[in-house]
């Protein structure tokens, strides 16, 4: 079965870049035209074929964005209870299958369709272009492009499909990482800040970077971890980026199972919504649409996915939504920067917060230092959390640290101190392609 559009007339750069320039009705307009072909897709998965049936609608009742709110949400949990229902929706033959992080249960297996690949490589494409990386710049990825991890995948395919050239270094081994800088200058590193700290500290120690001197990269794109508060000022680790390399920081941010991803702005104002590969809601506890600038969870209907079409996705991810004509010049929606995950938050002595501002607080004070938490079940049924940080500064005590996340959080949790590469260790010990900084022991 073919597509309705081909792939060239459906992603087509230029014609993306000029589209986000548009006014706010021309957008609107056409994402729905693209939301509309979606549904018609979804519809034919046994999961959204019995979800509509169960409502009493039909794909042709969607003549406004405003209606997908009819529609009950796709949890993680359905993904993990049928995941053979959501796929087949146009019989397009599968050329790749990506597995989720499994991080809230099994890894979901995720097929993707010629027509996902090339949308996937759009998608980073006007990301890349969005950071200022242009056809010809180097970028050295320090992401894994294996064992179905779908990030590192795109990542290529988005700067080769914007005609710059990917340089696939992986993770790890900072010695390794600068030869290869040394030797093909590259201007864009790609990959997780805490990493790309340790590799700017590593250059600094061994003579490959100088403190206010510029280094060929001029533009860093991040995963995994955020590099600016909720304000869009940079959290300590992004300043720190900053510092050392003397270069723009964007964050990216993304799933595997909405196949699609936000690219920061030039102008370091969020990441724009993608509005013919996606559609953005931000909803309370209760599933209600929030108001602009309001924290909530995100949920995602990626549009245009043949594969595996999801609609109203549930991330579990907390961010606000901002609109309005931004200084980058582009009039699609922003994304702001992440502020916690729903799964991680704490009750702890009448306080809500998230582990986000735990690390927050700590990178404004021990920038070398890294720390994860853990939380149990007290005796009373409340949470229980400790805070493993891992230092190797003697004169850091447990009470200096726990004074200073109560300066922050307003409660006192427990902490436990280590030597910086044992926390490390426990970090990455399940082999993980990102460091684990959350641990659940709840029963």
């Amino acid at each position: 079965m073919t597509s309705k559009f081909s792939v060239e007339e459906s992603y087509r750069l230029e014609q993306g870049l000029r589209l986000r320039s548009q006014t706010v009705d021309v957008i609107e307009a056409l994402q729905l035209n693209h939301l509309q072909a979606h549904l018609r897709v979804a519809v034919k998965t046994p999961f959204y074929e019995s979800m509509f049936a169960d409502c009493g609608l039909n794909v042709n009742d969607f003549d406004r964005l405003g209606l997908l709110d009819k529609l009950p949400f796709t949890s993680r949990q359905d993904l993990d209870q049928e995941p053979a229902s959501f796929g087949g929706g146009t019989g397009g033959q599968v050329l790749d299958i990506a597995l989720t992080s499994g991080t809230t249960g099994e890894p979901v297996v995720i097929p993707y369709t010629e027509r996902d690949l090339h949308r996937l490589a759009y998608n980073e494409a006007v990301s890349f272009h969005s950071a200022g990386v242009q056809a010809g710049d180097r970028a050295l990825l320090t992401v894994t492009l294996d064992r179905c991890f779908i990030a590192g995948l795109a990542y290529y395919s988005g700067l080769t499909h914007l005609g710059a050239t990917a340089i696939r270094s992986g993770p790890g081994q900072p010695s390794r990482q600068w030869q290869i800088i040394q030797r093909l200058q590259p201007s864009c590193l790609v990959g997780v800040p805490s990493f790309l700290v340790e590799l700017g500290e590593w250059g600094l120690a061994n003579g490959f970077l100088r403190e206010g001197k510029s280094s060929p990269v001029n533009t860093i794109v991040t995963i995994g971890e955020p590099t600016r508060k909720f304000d869009f000022s940079p959290t300590a680790q992004g300043k720190r980026l900053i510092e050392l390399w003397g270069a723009n920081i964007f964050s990216s941010y993304g799933a595997t199972e909405f196949e699609t991803a936000f690219g920061e702005c030039s102008a370091g104002q969020g990441g724009h919504i993608h509005p013919e590969l996606m559609v953005v809601e931000i909803v309370d506890e209760h599933g209600r649409t929030l108001p602009d600038g309001e924290p909530g969870e995100v949920v995602v209907t990626p549009i245009g996915v043949e594969g595996f079409p999801l609609v109203r996705f549930r991330t579990g991810d907390i961010a606000r939504l901002h609109r309005g004509a931004c200084s980058c010049g582009w009039n699609s929606p922003r994304l702001g920067p992440l502020e916690g995950r729903l799964a991680q938050r704490l009750k702890y002595r009448g306080t809500t917060f998230y582990p986000e501002s735990i690390f927050f607080a700590l990178q404004e004070w021990l920038v070398d230092a890294i720390a994860c938490v853990e939380v149990r079940q007290a005796a009373d049924g409340a949470d229980d959390v400790c805070v493993v940080v891992g230092c190797d500064e003697p004169s850091v005590t447990p009470e200096a640290v726990e004074e200073r996340l109560q300066a922050h959080l307003r409660v006192r949790p427990r902490v436990h101190m280590k030597g910086r590469e044992e926390v490390q260790r426990i970090m990455f010990a399940e082999g993980g392609r990102k460091p684990k900084k959350f641990f659940d022991f709840r029963p």
